[in-house]
């Protein structure tokens, strides 16, 4: 286990250096693309753009200039943006990472326990009313895009019942965890329940397959004749099976979510998160600030797929010996 821990690690780090020098390329070298315009401003000169150039490093070789970019941001952690002149880029991401990790891991909570329950009844019940049920309510969450549920949380708990039913919800935006906990809990409620209801219909459909599948092969077949319960045969042998493609998506949307995937969400609520200020970063093009983001999504995309792979190993050991 512990070789299979030091095989995944080693690609964890080739991979984020891959994708820092594909980032970094893709921001500064690619023909057309001069941030030194970007700095300057419109209508400067070539005398300006040049000064530009070389207060900034531009004017280096690219492997300087990649090893300086990442040497500010990785080390010095003072690396600044091209549009907000002075602004440091690391406290803007620091800043926002917390909203976007307290929004997604409360909402992967509920996801994750709603969908198996629903996933193991749908599965223990199928071709039942209940299973009926279950996958219809289901489709329906599937159904509903993130911004218009938003928006109609909002006018239920800000605007018409917010007087009377839903007094306690406080106004939109963040409350952090170290101010006051039961504020950042009511903040972020009905953000968490507003993301989570598309994968929760989701992954209560692949569960419910998985299981389906499952009850029908040879070793669950096998642990009946030999008298286990059908809790036991469910939990211990069909359900385990079935959470290795569960765990395999759930490490895919998680990481994608860490990384600025829950945009709309941050947006309808007014959670100014990392998927936000990518947002903006993207219209403004602050390169520094858009590769910064882009580094943190990847850190956290490589290190959910890392972790799926090691509960991937535990669920199924004969991955550790691929």
């Amino acid at each position: 286990m512990l070789r299979f821990i030091a095989r995944r690690f080693v690609s964890m780090i080739f991979v984020l250096f891959s994708i820092s020098v594909l980032s970094f390329l893709i921001f500064f070298a690619t023909p057309g693309v001069d941030p030194a315009a970007r700095i300057a401003g419109r209508n400067a000169d070539q005398q300006t753009l040049k000064a530009v150039r070389h207060d900034f490093g531009l004017d280096r070789p690219l492997p300087v200039r990649y090893a300086l970019m990442m040497k500010k941001l990785f080390i010095t952690r003072d690396l600044t943006s091209y549009v907000n002149r002075g602004a440091k880029v690391i406290p803007q991401v620091t800043q926002a990472a917390p909203v976007t990790l307290s929004l997604v891991f409360g909402a992967a909570v509920i996801w994750v326990i709603a969908s198996i329950a629903m996933g193991m009844l749908a599965g223990v019940f199928r071709g039942t009313a209940i299973d009926t049920t279950v996958m219809i309510v289901g489709l329906i969450g599937i159904s509903m895009p993130v911004f218009w549920l938003g928006e109609v949380v909002n006018l239920i708990t800000q605007s018409r019942l917010h007087g009377s039913v839903f007094s306690w919800v406080p106004p939109l935006g963040y409350v952090p965890f170290t101010h006051s906990p039961w504020g950042w809990f009511k903040a972020l409620l009905f953000p968490w329940l507003t993301l989570s209801i598309l994968y929760i219909g989701i992954y209560a459909r692949v569960l419910r397959s998985a299981i389906v599948e499952a009850q029908e092969e040879d070793y669950v077949r096998t642990a009946r004749a030999k008298g286990l319960t059908e809790r036991r045969v469910l939990f211990r042998h069909a359900l385990r099976t079935s959470l290795i493609g569960f765990v395999s998506l759930f490490g895919l949307d998680f990481g994608a979510l860490v990384g600025g995937g829950a945009l709309l969400t941050e947006v309808v609520f007014g959670l100014h998160g990392v998927g936000k200020l990518t947002f903006d970063s993207l219209q403004n093009l602050d390169l520094p600030v858009i590769l910064a983001t882009v580094m943190y999504a990847a850190f956290f995309v490589v290190v959910a797929n890392a972790v799926v792979d090691l509960v991937y190993a535990w669920l199924d050991p004969r991955v550790r010996r691929a």
